[in-house]
């Protein structure tokens, strides 16, 4: 198999949901957090020649109250600007984890976007960040963004799978399998 036919089945979803972007954009503004979670998951996949759904994502975040919803509006912003590099974006992300007025779950998906975004080193003040916040209780609340259920692997919750790809990936995967560790 060439995986062909999965690129286009990624291809054709991209293109469904760049059409249908119209009706989810709506959805951002939706009383349930749960489902302006999910539009801002589904909507970073949209193509975005024109920034609307990027514009859209940060009008949203400007007038968010939950900080889980506002993490995933950072997550997906910066995954729609993966896509179609954005400049300004990366800078916005760099000024969400350094925001000490930001609620910790909000710096840590913004860090998280920005290290998507960048080839810069991770600087001190980042790893302080993560550092700080990234405490079991937050990376439990953070299991309710689909970016890090994606993310999750070997038994690790996403986020720390995040972390430690990205901050130390000397360190080795964690097994699931009691018996791979020799005593």
């Amino acid at each position: 198999m060439t995986g062909y036919p999965a690129g286009w089945s990624v291809a054709a979803a991209r293109a469904a949901i760049t059409a249908g972007a119209p009706v989810l954009l709506p959805l951002l503004n939706d009383s349930d957090p749960t489902i302006r979670i999910d539009a801002a998951y589904v909507l970073a996949t949209a193509a975005d020649p024109d920034h609307k759904v990027r514009s859209d994502l940060a009008t949203r975040f400007a007038t968010e109250h939950d900080v889980i919803v506002r993490a995933a509006l950072l997550l997906a912003a910066a995954e729609t600007s993966r896509a179609h590099a954005h400049p300004p974006t990366v800078w916005w992300l760099r000024e969400r984890w350094q925001d000490w007025t930001e609620a910790p779950e909000v710096r840590l998906a913004a860090a998280i976007g920005w290290l998507c975004l960048t080839d810069e080193p991770a600087p001190e003040d980042l790893h302080q960040t993560i550092n700080s916040f990234a405490t079991d209780e937050r990376v439990h609340a953070m299991d309710a963004l689909p970016w890090m259920n994606a993310a999750a692997g070997s038994g690790e919750p996403g986020l720390r799978r995040c972390i430690r790809c990205m901050l130390h990936p000397e360190e080795p995967e964690p097994s699931d399998d009691p018996w791979a560790s020799s005593p």
